[in-house]
């Protein structure tokens, strides 16, 4: 069984199977009718998006940015469920899945969220679906794509996944899996606030902001659709940010030293809404910080953070944190179904477990096995 992790943000949506992973802007755009093509540069697989579900064609990310005449993306979390995800998620998973067979999803929702959606999102993209990608130099390729079982946790626990599995399903980090953990999951739309002790979610100490880099990046598209007089979608910020400078109509506008101010701003938003949610839990062994949002933030938000924060490697892009640990924490869900149907067929020798794989004997790592079990059977 193949299983692959899925996170539909309001900015990006991801997807990882352990072998393929892939990331695009969460826009959809109408198909317009290309009539000419160039290869020249390097192009990116999702560059070219267009796929056909459902009887409607659509281009998606930076295809749809580029080429559609009309292109939707939304902050609204009702219109992201009943409208995108099914698109989105589909899309993903068609690139990400090697097999023909079915497929067993992991998913994440906003914490606020979680008990209002899951049982939709589930409805949405469980089930057998067909999907055309068409390819500018290629035929059409079409998938028959089988959505087998669907599991929904708290978003930002997938962080915690992927510093604590390795990428079978097994516990790679016990002294982690058995702390008390803040992650601080900051997205495109919201922030997401999530405590874990010995991985049981704490309800008193998980909450959803409004506070992701939308709000930056409108602040600043508002301060260049005062000077030059063009209205700039927040997600189109998204190409100069980095940088700092941004050209309209031939002008250079510098938004270096507003990005710093309004960067710094969001941060001590976020730093204040977490010492006031989290003012009981003073016990928290480590803060996580997570997400695409953490990206750009990081270095303005972890300084105002009371606690031991775990710091982000240069060398990995955040916005995997959640989708990687998504699929490893399927492999520790259903891999042990998928280990039992092997063991069926042949049977395997009894030898002593290795140390490494003996069920843990302290109290401690006992509370995070409960913990992990409760995560397990939610929403089976």
């Amino acid at each position: 069984m193949e299983i692959i992790g899925i996170d539909v943000g309001f900015g990006f949506t991801k997807a990882y199977s352990g072998q393929n992973s892939v990331i695009f802007k969460s826009l959809i755009g109408d198909a317009a009718d290309i009539q000419f093509t160039s290869s020249m540069g390097d192009a990116e697989p999702t560059d070219s998006l267009h796929i056909t579900l459902d009887n409607k064609t659509y281009f998606l990310g930076s295809y749809a940015e580029r080429q559609s005449s009309l292109t939707e993306y939304t902050l609204d979390q009702e219109k992201m469920v009943e409208e995108f995800i099914k698109i989105l998620a589909l899309a993903a998973a068609g690139i990400c899945a090697q097999a023909h067979g079915p497929v067993n999803v992991v998913t994440g929702l906003p914490v606020a969220y979680l008990k209002r959606d899951t049982r939709r999102l589930k409805q949405i993209i469980q089930g057998e679906h067909e999907i055309i990608y068409h390819h500018q130099d290629a035929p059409d390729e079409h998938r028959k794509l089988i959505i087998d079982k669907v599991h929904v946790i708290p978003q930002p626990i997938g962080s915690i996944f992927n510093l604590i599995f390795d990428d079978h399903g097994k516990i790679c980090n016990r002294d982690l899996a058995a702390s008390k953990l803040g992650v601080v999951d900051i997205g495109f739309k919201t922030t997401d606030f999530s405590i874990f002790d010995h991985l049981q979610y704490i309800e008193r100490g998980s909450s959803t902001m409004d506070t992701g880099v939308s709000r930056c990046f409108s602040v600043i598209a508002d301060k260049l659709r005062q000077e030059s007089g063009i209205n700039i979608e927040p997600y189109k910020v998204f190409k100069f940010i980095e940088s700092g400078v941004v050209k309209i109509r031939g002008k250079e506008y510098n938004v270096i030293n507003l990005k710093k101010r309004v960067y710094t701003h969001a941060a001590s938003t976020i730093a204040s809404d977490l010492n006031r949610l989290w003012k009981n839990d003073w016990d928290i062994d480590s803060i996580i910080v997570s997400g695409g949002g953490s990206i750009p933030l990081a270095e303005f938000l972890i300084p105002s953070v009371e606690g031991t924060v775990i710091p982000i490697p240069e060398s990995t892009d955040a916005r995997f944190n959640n989708v990687q640990g998504y699929c490893k924490f399927g492999h520790y869900k259903w891999g042990k179904d998928k280990n039992t149907h092997s063991r069926q067929a042949e049977p395997a020798p009894k030898e002593k477990p290795s140390a490494r794989e003996e069920a843990p004997s302290s109290e401690e790592t006992d509370k995070a096995g409960k913990g992990l079990a409760w995560l397990k059977r939610q929403n089976a």
